[in-house]
């Protein structure tokens, strides 16, 4: 990858993000009809490679039945409302008759309230009683608290999650998380992330991670690259973890680490690039926020806004556009490209000639050019 100059004394690497992307069609084109989403992880299988995020206003035990029942995959953060409020909608509730600076403050000030170990195996035991893969995430300090917790309750994928995820974390003042230990001992499969670079996703698999989550920050409400200046331009934080993967087949001798692309996926033209450019699966944010029938009620924040002394992101209004159901699979009969998701994945297959995500990762891509 080429690199600029900045200035004498830094260089910068070119970078391009999805935007800048556009999938070449192929030679064939094929009916959607025999065009397949379906994505393993694992033991599991899901109808769609769409994974909703770990936020409180769009995934909640409830919401992740519902997902299941439409084919995607969603995260429950286990640090979350409900893990530490025994009714969180009432409360949620209340932040709709707020302006965004006194939602947030509230935001705040529900999270204050500590986790409570018997709502979060509450909530993982109804997930599994609903017969659905339960996924629970956690940030990287709170692993060692609450990891037992979820899973002496069941908890099928463990995803330990925050903006950037190292497994070189180091501390002077308590001992880090050693990833590749915590991950060998442990029985259930993890997802690690975010992670921008070859080096970093390279490392993480090495962890005997299943999956890592690539890109800083979901966009949206989110503020990351405003408060820290941390960001990456997504299609090459794609393309470098694809190689990364790579890189690991070979030297694991045929172990597949899995790819997950988070950040600013807006569209299903955003959905279906990140494929192209090699994720095999996709997680959003604030597309299902939108939904009527979101925990978040008409309102999406992220999960940073929780952190203690430096939170990013606020509470802002997410007006609806119809149920998941609708945003996931349709009709849209005005589409901006934030409806029928799934559908314009699949549209977006055919018409470039891929019966299949694996084939689909392979599609050429061009980048638009920068006159300068």
């Amino acid at each position: 990858m080429a690199e600029v100059e900045i200035g004498i004394g830094k260089n910068g690497r070119v970078a391009f993000g999805l935007d800048a992307v556009g999938i070449v069609p192929s030679r064939r084109t094929r009916d959607p009809a025999d065009v397949s989403l379906v994505w393993e992880i694992d033991a599991y299988r899901f109808d769609l490679p769409i994974v909703i995020a770990p936020a409180d206003a769009i995934s909640s035990p409830a919401a992740a039945i519902t997902a299941a029942g439409l084919g995607a995959l969603a995260i429950v953060h286990a640090e979350g409302l409900w893990a530490r409020h025994a009714e969180p909608a009432p409360l949620v509730a209340e932040l709709l008759d707020l302006d965004p600076e006194a939602a947030t403050a509230r935001l705040r000030e529900l999270y204050a309230a500590p986790v409570d170990p018997e709502l979060v195996a509450a909530g993982i035991s109804e997930m599994r009683a609903a017969g659905i893969v339960a996924a629970a995430a956690l940030r990287p300090r709170h692993v060692t608290a609450l990891s037992p917790v979820l899973v002496d309750a069941g908890v099928d994928l463990l995803v330990i999650h925050a903006p950037a995820v190292s497994a070189e974390h180091q501390s002077r003042r308590v001992e880090p998380l050693n990833l590749k230990r915590f991950i060998g001992e442990l029985d259930v499969p993890v997802l690690v992330g975010g992670c921008a670079s070859f080096s970093t996703a390279l490392h993480l698999m090495r962890t005997g991670a299943a999956g890592v989550i690539v890109g800083v920050g979901p966009g949206g409400a989110d503020t990351t690259r405003d408060v820290l200046g941390v960001g990456v331009p997504m299609a090459t934080a794609i393309a470098d973890a694809a190689g990364a993967r790579m890189r690991y087949l070979d030297e694991s001798g045929g172990r597949y680490v899995h790819v997950i692309a988070h950040g600013g996926m807006r569209t299903g033209g955003d959905i279906a690039k990140a494929i192209a450019c090699g994720a095999d699966a996709v997680m959003a944010d604030a597309p299902f926020a939108a939904a009527v029938d979101a925990p978040g009620q008409g309102g999406y924040w992220p999960m940073d806004v929780l952190h203690s002394s430096l939170p990013r992101g606020r509470w802002q209004p997410a007006p609806p556009m119809g149920t998941l159901d609708r945003i996931l699979h349709g009709p849209a009969p005005v589409n901006l490209g934030t409806l029928n998701l799934a559908g314009a994945l699949r549209a977006a297959m055919a018409t470039t000639g891929y019966a299949s995500v694996k084939e689909f990762q392979k599609a050429e891509v061009m980048v638009t050019a920068t006159v300068r």
